[in-house]
């Protein structure tokens, strides 16, 4: 079930423009899912910056929900600029990110804002084979996602899934991972398909660290298999694990293949 707080007319290419929905009428749309269906898990998609590395949410958004939702929630999973932005208005400065080490001290800052799990995402940053930042193109192997637990420093999981180059990117991050606050499972996300991937799992009854085991490989999956759509940045292909059977015979059944990623 989702609750729509604005529509955008977008393409591969960008968004030309968005619509606001009515605030109250985001909480009817709330209290509709509560009151039938009923919610295991809560995502939250925030986009704070821009691909182009513009920030879209004001400061005082970002002090509100840093003060006010962080503290709610289970997991936060921010990608590298967003981490920066948060710690930022935190009063918290962060140097140049030359290796792992320092993706995780970021996150051991942002799970002081209150937070259960901080996942910190690495996509905008490739590694090489030595484990340091690439920025040779050439020399780019593989990404890495960090998680923490509050309270846990030492008990620090990487997720490490193989560099592509490919263009199909929309909705990563939305897809992978998202935060969720207590007593039901809340994500905040700011992009989609992580988080969406980690709030099911969570709903399904994983435990955190291989909630996020499961929603990585679904998204390097997407990427691998993805298909070039529209001049720019096109989707992950959401349902590598799908197949249409039985077209010969006039109708179509939709059947669960054997995945990789699990």
């Amino acid at each position: 079930m989702t609750a729509t707080t604005a529509l955008t007319a977008q393409n591969t290419l960008g968004v030309s423009d968005i619509h606001h929905v009515p605030s109250n009428f985001v909480s009817k749309q709330i209290d509709a899912c509560f009151d039938d269906i009923g919610v295991d898990v809560v995502k939250i998609v925030q986009v704070m910056v821009a691909t182009s590395g513009a920030q879209l949410l004001p400061n005082e958004a970002v002090t509100n929900l840093r003060e006010q939702l962080l503290p709610l929630t289970t997991i936060l999973t921010p990608n590298i600029p967003e981490a920066r932005l948060l710690l930022k208005n935190d009063g918290v400065e962060t140097p140049e990110i030359k290796s792992v080490d320092d993706i995780v001290d970021m996150a051991e800052s942002l799970v002081q804002c209150g937070p259960d799990y901080v996942l910190i995402k690495g996509g905008h940053l490739p590694f090489d084979r030595n484990y340091t930042v690439s920025h040779d193109p050439n020399e780019r192997r593989f990404v890495i996602d960090v998680l923490l637990r509050r309270g846990s420093t030492s008990n620090v999981m990487l997720y490490k899934s193989v560099y592509s180059t490919s263009k199909n990117t929309h909705g990563t991050g939305c897809s992978l991972a998202c935060t969720y606050s207590r007593p039901a499972a809340c994500l905040i996300d700011w992009s989609s398909t992580v988080t969406a991937a980690i709030a099911s799992n969570l709903a399904l009854g994983h435990e955190m660290p291989q909630a996020v085991e499961k929603a990585c490989r679904y998204v390097e999956a997407g990427i691998m298999t993805s298909r070039d759509l529209g001049r720019g940045s096109g989707p992950i292909n959401h349902f590598h694990s799908l197949a249409v059977v039985g077209e010969e015979q006039g109708f179509q059944t939709t059947v669960r293949m054997e995945r990789w990623d699990e």
